[in-house]
C-alpha cells in the first residue's frame, strides 16, 4: 500500500510541477500573459505552483523509503519520480501544447528509462 500511495503522490506532484514549469507558457499563447507580463509575477505564480508539488513530494519520498518503513531505496524513488515527470510532461506537451510530436527518439528515451526501472529494481 506505501507504493501505491508513494506512485500516487509523485503523480499529483509532478502534474503541479508541469505546470509550475510549463504552464506559463500556454499562458502566454492563450494571450492570458503577455511579453509584457512581468517575470516576478510569473515567477511567483510559479512558485505557488510548486508549494502544492512538494506538499505530494515530500510526503511521497517519506512514505516510500525504506528508512521510513517503505519498500523503495533512495535510487529507486528517484528513477521512479523521473519516469512520471517523463510521463506527465509528455502528456502535457502532447494534448496541451497542440502541434508537439513524438518522434522515434523520444520513444527510444522512454525504453531507456523503462530498462532504467528495470535496472534499479533489480537485485
Amino acid at each position: 500500500m506505501n507504493l501505491l500511495h508513494t506512485v500516487l503522490l509523485l503523480i499529483v506532484s509532478n502534474i503541479f510541477m508541469t505546470l509550475a514549469w510549463y504552464g506559463h507558457l500556454k499562458l502566454q499563447q492563450l494571450n492570458i500573459i503577455t511579453d509584457h507580463t512581468p517575470l516576478i509575477f510569473i515567477i511567483l505564480i510559479s512558485w505557488g505552483l510548486a508549494f502544492f508539488e512538494y506538499c505530494c513530494q515530500v510526503p511521497a519520498n517519506r512514505i516510500g523509503f525504506v528508512g521510513n518503513g517503505g519498500t523503495l531505496t533512495l535510487m529507486q524513488l528517484k528513477v521512479i519520480q523521473e519516469v512520471i515527470s517523463i510521463s506527465i510532461f509528455t502528456i502535457f506537451a502532447l494534448f496541451v501544447f497542440k502541434g508537439q510530436t513524438l518522434q522515434w527518439n523520444h520513444l527510444a528515451a522512454f525504453v531507456c528509462l523503462i530498462m532504467a526501472v528495470y535496472f534499479v529494481f533489480m537485485k
